[in-house]
């Protein structure tokens, strides 16, 4: 089996690290950046953190804030047309995953317009160009959107989720700057950190894993699981904040190359029915999804339950198992994520349409363990 691994050209780490863009820019050789970002953080002052270095260097730039939190084609088309008025050749996305998957978007179809449709990219997109170069400064600690090679936009006249997956897209330069993310309140700390560890354990147990993204997603479980709880409590703590920076990036790098699994699957839905945040939902359905896959999951489980601080010593290996489990929901519970999916609006009248989309998700096929569409239904009955 040969199995590929496709990272950012070049990616640069640490508290302040927004200060190479000027060389950044030089080096790329481009003249002009649309800057992708959302209303939420410009009004906050976070984007201005960068923009300001833009200014200060005069590399020419317009923004463009039409993002929403789950983006839509909409968004999309719209920032293809503002690319095209403002004359750009780069782009620079500053965000969590909504604003860098929107700029993924319009920087492939900008180079491949045979795909102007956006709904053609769904899935596995023949693309023949790469993207407009990018630079992505991610600003939630959870998505790992500015290292991988999937994106996701909703379809609106479906109400679905679409899974976009192209080489393609990853951006050229990545600039994980953790100063931009201590503004980020408590919940949504929690949210996107736990979307890390759902990351890093679907990335660690799904059918496409191997040695070297075993060797980085059981990292991130283990800073994961040490620096959430403190990013949440104290979010100007700079250690917690870097910790989580680095580790969903680490998250990323592997889960983005060996794919993920169904509570990716079964998460999608709630977002394109409900507009609940990604993050949430994947933290809600990952401990009940863990033990439904516990069976084929026996000789890794007990790892993520050590990278977790569980003492396994004279465990039996579904022992162990249960106690990765357990400690999941510990710590899902301790970062105040929502255990019911009737906190967020959600009845038992709309698991089916909800568990239709989640079997067709392009997600779901890699879970570890086969799945039904009744298994489903009684999965989301199970955290109803």
């Amino acid at each position: 089996m040969v199995n590929r691994f496709i990272l950012n050209e070049v990616s640069y780490f640490g508290p302040g690290a927004r200060k190479v863009l000027p060389e950044v820019v030089a080096r790329l050789g481009k003249k002009k950046a649309l800057v992708v970002t959302d209303a939420g953080l410009v009004k906050f002052g976070v984007a201005g953190q960068v923009t300001e270095i833009l200014d200060a260097n005069n590399i020419p730039y317009e923004v463009f804030s039409d993002v929403k939190p789950n983006p839509t084609v909409t968004n999309v088309k719209n920032g293809i047309e503002a690319f095209k008025k403002a004359d750009a050749d780069f782009l620079i996305a500053i965000g969590g995953g909504s604003s860098i998957d929107t700029a993924k978007a319009i920087g492939i179809v900008v180079n491949n317009p045979e795909f102007s449709d956006i709904i053609s990219l769904e899935g596995v997109a023949p693309t023949k160009n790469k993207s407009v170069p990018m630079i992505a400064l991610p600003t939630t600690a959870g998505t790992a959107a500015e290292t991988t090679i999937n994106y996701v936009i909703i379809d609106e006249e479906k109400q679905k989720k679409m899974v976009c997956v192209d080489p393609n897209d990853i951006p050229a330069v990545a600039i994980i700057d953790a100063e931009l993310m201590y503004s980020l309140p408590k919940s949504l700390t929690a949210a996107t950190g736990m979307d890390a560890l759902t990351h890093a354990i679907e990335g660690y147990i799904t059918k496409g894993a191997w040695s070297m993204s075993d060797m980085f997603e059981i990292e991130a479980i283990r800073m994961i699981s040490r620096h959430l709880p403190v990013a949440v409590e104290n979010p100007t703590n700079a250690e917690a904040r870097d910790g989580m920076a680095v580790a969903q990036y680490i998250a990323g790098m592997a889960f983005s190359n060996v794919g993920l699994g169904l509570v990716h699957g079964m998460a999608h839905p709630m977002g394109s029915l409900f507009d609940i945040p990604h993050g949430v939902a994947n933290a809600l359905l990952l401990p009940t999804v863990m033990e439904f896959n516990m069976p084929a999951c026996l000789d890794k489980y007990p790892e993520i339950a050590r990278a977790m601080g569980v003492n396994t010593d004279g465990m039996t290996r579904e022992e162990a198992s249960q106690a990765a489990v357990d400690a999941v929901r510990a710590l899902a519970v301790k970062v105040g994520i929502p255990q019911h999916l009737t906190e967020l609006g959600i009845t038992e009248k709309d698991i089916p349409a909800l568990a239709e989309q989640a079997l067709a998700d392009v997600c779901t096929p890699g879970n570890p363990r086969e799945v039904t569409l009744d298994d489903i239904k009684a999965l989301y009955a199970k955290v109803l």
